[in-house]
């Protein structure tokens, strides 16, 4: 099994502390901030930040549907990790300065892949999707902390 990693990076024109709350908010912003790629969103503990459960389908093909379910952390300031329950998948949004009045958000995705031919094809193809489905995402975030 491999390693399979997706990186996606933006500069938003806001704050990083209104960004960084703004991700943080399961309860409330997150889920405006999710495309279609997202059903069946759910928190069941917490609601912003350190100590959030939440549940999610993530339907990155139309065969593959990950059913997650998502412990959120936050180790460092200006970051989110959400580690599933359900598989080997880490998500780590970092939030940090990138000049007056914006911020560069990077979000990184790491999870052992299949073997074989599968793992190949995963690990080529898997961080493009899900690197447009993080796109559609930021440019969500954009839309709602540029206001």
């Amino acid at each position: 099994m491999a390693q399979v990693e997706a990186t996606t990076e933006r500069v938003i024109a806001a704050d990083a502390e209104a960004v960084f709350d703004a991700l943080a908010d399961y309860s409330g912003t997150r889920a405006k901030l999710l495309p279609e790629h997202f059903s069946e969103y759910e928190v069941r503990e917490g609601g912003d930040g350190e100590g959030t459960l939440v549940h999610w389908k993530l339907q990155a093909t139309s065969k593959r549907v990950r059913d997650c379910l998502l412990e959120v952390s936050e180790p460092t300031d200006g970051e989110l990790v959400e580690k599933d329950r359900n598989s080997s998948m880490v998500t780590t949004w970092r939030v940090t300065p990138a000049g007056e009045g914006t911020s560069r958000v990077v979000i990184s995705t790491v999870w052992n892949g299949a073997g074989g031919i599968g793992g190949f094809f995963e690990k080529t193809f898997a961080p493009k999707g899900l690197g447009r489905i993080y796109d559609a995402l930021l440019d969500k975030l954009a839309t709602e902390v540029e206001k």
